[in-house]
This record gives structure tokens, sequence and C-alpha cells, in this order.
């Protein structure tokens, strides 16, 4: 496979845990099967990321649903207890909203932040947490539905559409001084029917990292998505929350197919 290949000699791919929250204001939540979610408190929360921290994740990222949960001092609290019981990067989004929201989860230990909709409102926000903290800060998060042929950026968790084209948002953010752009098609968010791989491949011609995100269900997907969608990374959250995947048969499979990833 040469564009495994490719892609180990480039670097070592990353496997992203995400949690799902649409939780109340101390914790987070986990999507259930149905489509509910199952809310955790704060100490729950904790351990759930110890027990995946145990089995050698690679990343996690901490994606919040509504824009108000991360403004909350509770919320600053648990990013700081998390980041004292973890030692993989993490990457905390959701309302974060100016330099100085960036600079509280920093200072709690974050060692990444998303921004998305608060971006589309006011793209100079890339600019300055970017100026300040350093691009490796600053992951610019996208969300996008397939529309009459053209993919358009959404906002608050997809609900919202908005006039801006994929492919002319991610430019734009990787010029303002994005380090990382995570995608995540809502067509195929939820559906396990695999990723978007020409769109990501498309993507992944920009000299910034891309995240793959939506629609992973198989260890197939996954690597697919590193291969043929030449994505840096690939996340994925319900087929580990549930242990269907465990993660060292993944990495073990995706070794396997000749892609490298994280021990």
């Amino acid at each position: 496979m040469k564009m495994a290949i490719d892609l180990a000699a480039r670097q070592q791919a990353e496997i992203v845990l995400a949690t799902d929250p649409d939780a109340d204001r101390i914790g987070m939540a986990l999507r259930d099967r149905d489509g509910s979610y199952i809310l955790l408190n704060g100490n729950q929360t904790c351990a759930l990321l110890v027990y995946y921290i145990v089995r050698r994740w690679s990343e996690l990222g901490k994606l919040h649903g509504r824009e108000y949960i991360v403004k909350t001092i509770v919320t600053t609290e648990l990013v700081a207890r998390i980041a004292e019981r973890i030692d993989i990067p993490f990457t905390v989004g959701g309302g974060i909203a100016s330099v100085a929201d960036a600079g509280r989860l920093l200072d709690a230990g974050a060692d990444k932040v998303t921004v998305n909709s608060a971006a589309v409102r006011d793209p100079a926000l890339i600019d300055a947490i970017a100026s300040k903290y350093g691009s490796q800060f600053v992951v610019a998060a996208i969300d996008a539905r397939m529309t009459d042929g053209v993919w358009r950026v959404t906002t608050h968790g997809g609900k919202r559409m908005t006039d801006r084209e994929l492919f002319a948002w991610a430019h734009e953010v990787c010029q303002r001084g994005a380090g990382e752009l995570l995608f995540t098609s809502m067509d195929h968010d939820g559906t396990r029917d695999g990723y978007p791989c020409e769109t990501f491949a498309r993507l992944a011609e920009l000299p910034i990292p891309i995240i793959a995100s939506g629609g992973a269900g198989s260890v197939r997907h996954i690597a697919d998505v590193l291969t043929l969608g030449r994505a840096d990374a690939a996340l994925a959250a319900s087929i580990f929350h549930y242990n269907e995947i465990p993660i060292p048969v993944l990495k073990r499979e995706l070794h396997r197919l000749n892609i490298n990833v994280r021990q």
C-alpha cells in the first residue's frame, strides 16, 4: 500500500478519542446508541479519561456541543483536574470566544484549544490566539454539510448553516494561524458509515495537520481516512466508549496495514 507507506514516512498518525458532551455544568456526557446522553459528573469524567490513558491512547479531544459550558468556573477546574491525571496531549473546545478564554484553559492545563462558531463570527479570533500563544495551541474546528453539491460550513454543533464554503474557510483559518484543522462531516457524524475520504484528501493539501471526524464505525474506516483521505489523525467516539473496537486491537490492525501509529 503505497499511500500507507508514504503516510508512515511523513509522520505517525494519531488516533484521537472524542468525548462528546452535551452535559451539565460540572461534567460531560457520552452519547448512547439511541442518541440520548449519559451525563457524567466531574469524578466520573476523570475516571473515564484515566481508563483510556491506561489503554495507551494517543490524544484526547474534549469537545463541547453547547457554548455556555466551558465559560463556567467549574469547567476550568475540571480541565485542571483532568490535566493532573493524564500524560497525553489534551485539547479543549467549546465556547472559546476570546483570547482570555483560551488563556484560562491553557493555564488550567490544556495543551490546545479548538475554536469553531466564534471564529466563524469573528475570524480575527484565530489570529489573536495564535499571535499570543502560538499556532501550535490553536485547532480550527470546522463542521460542514453538503448542500446542493457544496460543502457549507455550519455552526452551533451543525444546527446553523452559514454562507461559508468549506475549502475557502479551511484555507482562511490556515492563513490566519491555526496550527491544525479538525473537520467534521455533519452528514457522516454518528452514521458509522465511514469518513468522506475524498473531501479529506483535498483538505490534506493544506500545509497543516488535518484531523478527520465523523463516520468511524470500523478499523477499515479509520485506515481509509488515514491513507485514502491522507488525514494526519482520526477522531472517533462511540466505537471506543462502548469498547466495540479495543484500542490495542485497533493499533495492531493499523500496524498490520503499514499505518504507523503511536504505541
